[in-house]
């Protein structure tokens, strides 16, 4: 019998109605390793990145000056997003989602689709968030969970944006496993996305590659929740992932703040939703994976060949410099305020920034097997050289 999910304040700093977590709470276990051990464990081979948590960077005054700026610049475009995908959603998907956030990135867009179709129609859509991890699928018991409990065909998988689209095959895959080893049919492995610069994805509420506040900060832009955790001796066969409450960074913590933001965008972003929303419902937004092949091509020609090791969009690189050393950033030439946090925390971490002409994004983080320990792979093991 699985557990009912957990929900804040006991976990989390989100109100218990915002989401509902179908993970374990590991919040007592020590999991955190400095990133120098982490790296040598994975590149020693056998580690995988889910089985230990990085030490969170705590984000300088600086950086969460920069966090408010780009906050107050972009929560208007961020709730235009939002809108537009909750009303795709809505209209093509299901008028009564559920909708299931893929813990962490994509939680606080859950958190804000729920509160758009609560804004604009009244609805109280179910949300929930659950684990999924690179090179070992989605949470299957959270899905169960799910199945037992909703219609599969109501659920809508949420993320925060798309990179090159490698969480987009994990989910199709996953969820094709999953029909096979329970057969339970019926959930759509189409990712609900804010932004789409990959072109990964046909749900998505824009596909410019602009920074969406959310990924400048880890678990204090996300309830205070680390990335979830996939070890054999914590998670059995029969619980739920796990992941840890981080109650000590309460100080630092601007979860409600970042919601807050956007939702008071809401009223002022409805005429533009709505045309937005009429001319993506007569679009053609078949994905076109423009965006895995600007990685494929960009992997070559600085040999790294490895896709796992280009992190393509605002959204990866600025998480790539928070979370370890890259190589470098290629940054498309007059990409102008957009990249501002990301000069300034390469510079912070003395990564060199070279200007490209050709780039889809706005930049993109490279990490090298030669100069960065423990970069892994498509299966969250250590790439070798």
């Amino acid at each position: 019998m699985l557990p009912e999910p957990l929900r804040g304040p006991a976990f989390s700093s989100y109100a218990p109605d915002e989401v509902g977590w179908l993970l374990q709470d590991l919040s007592d276990v020590t999991l955190e390793a400095p990133t120098e051990e982490r790296e040598e464990a994975i590149q020693r081979g056998g580690a995988h990145y889910a089985e230990s948590l990085p030490v969170e960077y705590q984000p300088s005054e600086q950086y969460q000056a920069l966090f408010q700026a780009a906050l107050d610049d972009s929560a208007t475009r961020i709730a235009e997003a939002v809108g537009a995908v909750t009303e795709i959603v809505l209209a093509e998907r299901s008028p009564r989602p559920v909708l299931v956030s893929l813990a962490r990135a994509g939680t606080p867009v859950g958190v804000l689709m729920r509160r758009w179709a609560q804004h604009r129609h009244g609805l109280d859509l179910p949300h929930y968030a659950v684990s999924i991890v690179r090179g070992r699928g989605i949470d299957a018991n959270a899905l169960r969970w799910l199945a037992d409990r909703h219609d599969p065909a109501d659920v809508v998988f949420v993320d925060g944006w798309t990179g090159k689209g490698a969480i987009t095959r994990e989910l199709a895959d996953a969820i094709r496993e999953f029909e096979e080893s329970d057969g339970i049919s019926g959930f759509d492995p189409e990712i609900a996305v804010l932004a789409d610069p990959g072109s990964c994805v046909r749900t998505y509420g824009t596909r410019e590659d602009f920074l969406i506040p959310s990924a400048c900060l880890n678990s204090t832009v996300s309830g205070l929740i680390s990335r979830t955790v996939l070890r054999a001796d914590l998670v059995g066969p029969h619980d739920f992932h796990g992941a840890k409450f981080y109650r000590e960074l309460a100080g630092a913590d601007v979860s409600v703040d970042f919601l807050d933001a956007v939702s008071a965008r809401f009223a002022e972003a409805e005429d533009t939703v709505d045309a937005r929303v009429k001319e993506l419902l007569s679009a053609d937004r078949a994905p076109t994976w423009e965006g895995w092949a600007a990685v494929e091509r960009i992997s070559e020609e600085y040999e790294i060949h490895d896709v796992n090791l280009v992190k393509p969009g605002v959204g990866e690189t600025t998480r790539v410099l928070l979370r370890r050393v890259p190589w470098k950033i290629l940054a498309r030439a007059g990409a102008g305020a957009d990249l501002d946090h990301v000069r300034l925390l390469a510079e912070q971490r003395g990564v060199p920034v070279e200007e490209v002409a050709e780039l889809p994004y706005t930049c993109v983080g490279l990490i090298h097997p030669k100069y960065t320990r423990g970069a892994t792979g498509a299966d969250g093991k250590a790439v070798t050289v």
